[in-house]
Formats: C-alpha cells, sequence, structure tokens
C-alpha cells in the first residue's frame, strides 16, 4: 500500500507535510522532490527560521496523530486481514 492511494487516507492539504503529494510518481520523480524540497525548503527553514520550523512540525504532528496512531492502525490491519 503507497501513502495516499487509498480513499480514506489523507493526503497533502497545504501546510500537513512538506514531502506528500497528491498524484503517484515514479521513484526517480519522488526522489527528486525529495531532495529539492530538503535543499530549498526544509534545511534552510531549520537553520534560519528554528521557531517557525518547531511551529510547522508542531502543526504537522497534531494533525496526523490522530489518524496515525496504533488503534487505527491495528483495526485496520484486522479488517482488512480477516474480512476483506
Amino acid at each position: 500500500m503507497e501513502i495516499g492511494l487509498e480513499t480514506d487516507m489523507p493526503t497533502y492539504s497545504g501546510r500537513l507535510g512538506v514531502l506528500a503529494g497528491d498524484t503517484p510518481r515514479s521513484n526517480e520523480q519522488d526522489a527528486e522532490a525529495l531532495f529539492d524540497k530538503l535543499e530549498n525548503t526544509i534545511i534552510p527553514l531549520y537553520y534560519n527560521q528554528p521557531s517557525q520550523f518547531q511551529n510547522i512540525m508542531a502543526h504537522c504532528i497534531a494533525l496526523n496523530g490522530s489518524f496515525f496512531n496504533t488503534q487505527r492502525m491495528v483495526q485496520q490491519y484486522v479488517l482488512k486481514a480477516y474480512f476483506e
């Protein structure tokens, strides 16, 4: 399963994350996009504006924490493994 390809899994929504995207791409395109965002967005923000970087990370964790948790993961596993 790839993240963002299932209908019930959230994808990119602005500030929800800096690496997610709405469309599946090749591994080479994903790698290029990852290194481009690291070099031009994430690393400069981390070193030049650490408080803004911390705010963005806290925001991402707060939004994603409610979906990416153990209870949801186990429930999804049981439903897909035993009932589909």
